[in-house]
């Protein structure tokens, strides 16, 4: 059954993705009138998350909220499928990088890097970073169910000399890299709730005590890794621009989740700047203080 929802998807998703831009919008449009209106795709978990998050804000503007984040949800589906067929020179006038002086920066320190993101505005697209990297890119990502649909992503997304490994393996890999003395950076989107099982530590996130994945905090203290933001703002349709934030570069120095904590800090400008480009469907306050 798995092959053949694949067999019957990877055609259409192809077909998406060769598409001219101004007709692969005008799809997106009518995909998000459908998602939108027809289906209603977690309108109920969308509206939850934007009172909980932005209680400020009246009836009317998360109104407009949500409508925007509903299209530009559906610009974000059709742009993960676009990149099956893209180019790397498409990309790079596509998803700029405003300070990549910073990387050399911290490439010339020889030391691994955490890159830290969230899911705002196209961190699928922000892989193509990778490009530009002399170090080692890795995104860690969680595997699909289907295996299919996991391989066809792992395919997507490592087009920009990326490596993707799953969160079960990546500390070895780490761990192997680091004895080894293979310099990389690290890619990890980790502003999703955790399961209950792993709740160690809660942070105030758009003022609300939240648990939070330690994860990154443990792991670059271990291995003494530079640690970065990566601020990705959606300039207009189709093209987005991503801004390094310096964490640290003494992981070790910072008292305990102080690094969490900034990088939590980041995520709250970002969606208090643009609202509508965080990613409202996941569940991310279904444990909370």
């Amino acid at each position: 059954m798995q092959f053949l929802i694949f067999i019957i998807a990877y055609p259409l998703l192809w077909l998406i993705s060769i598409l001219p831009f101004q007709i692969f919008y005008w799809v997106s449009d009518i995909m998000y009138f459908v998602v939108y209106y027809i289906i209603g795709y977690r309108k109920k978990t969308v509206r939850e998350n934007l009172k909980i998050a932005l209680p400020h804000l009246t009836a009317k503007e998360h109104l407009a909220i949500e409508k925007k984040f509903y299209r530009h949800f559906c610009d974000m589906f059709m742009e993960m499928a676009k990149t099956m067929t893209m180019s790397a020179e498409e990309m790079s006038k596509r998803f700029k990088i405003t300070n990549i002086e910073l990387v050399r920066e911290y490439e010339a320190k020889d030391k691994s890097i955490m890159l830290l993101a969230s899911h705002y505005a196209s961190w699928e697209w922000l892989l193509s970073f990778n490009i530009q990297l002399s170090y080692q890119g890795i995104a860690v990502y969680k595997k699909i169910a289907n295996p299919y649909f996991d391989k066809l992503t792992r395919d997507i997304r490592s087009k920009y000399k990326t490596e993707l490994v799953s969160t079960d393996k990546t500390i070895p890999l780490m761990a192997n890299n680091n004895r080894k003395g293979i310099l990389s950076v690290y890619g990890l989107a980790s502003d999703q709730s955790p399961k209950r099982a792993q709740i160690a530590h809660w942070e105030s996130f758009m003022g609300i005590e939240t648990p939070v994945h330690i994860g990154p905090e443990l792991l670059s203290k271990k291995y003494n890794l530079n640690v970065l933001f990566a601020k990705v703002k959606k300039a207009k349709r189709g093209y987005y621009e991503m801004t390094l934030i310096p964490i640290t570069d003494d992981p070790k120095s910072l008292p305990n989740y102080e690094i969490i904590h900034r990088y939590i800090k980041e995520v709250e400008k970002q969606i208090y700047e643009a609202p509508e480009y965080y990613f409202w469907t996941h569940k991310r306050w279904k444990h909370h203080h």
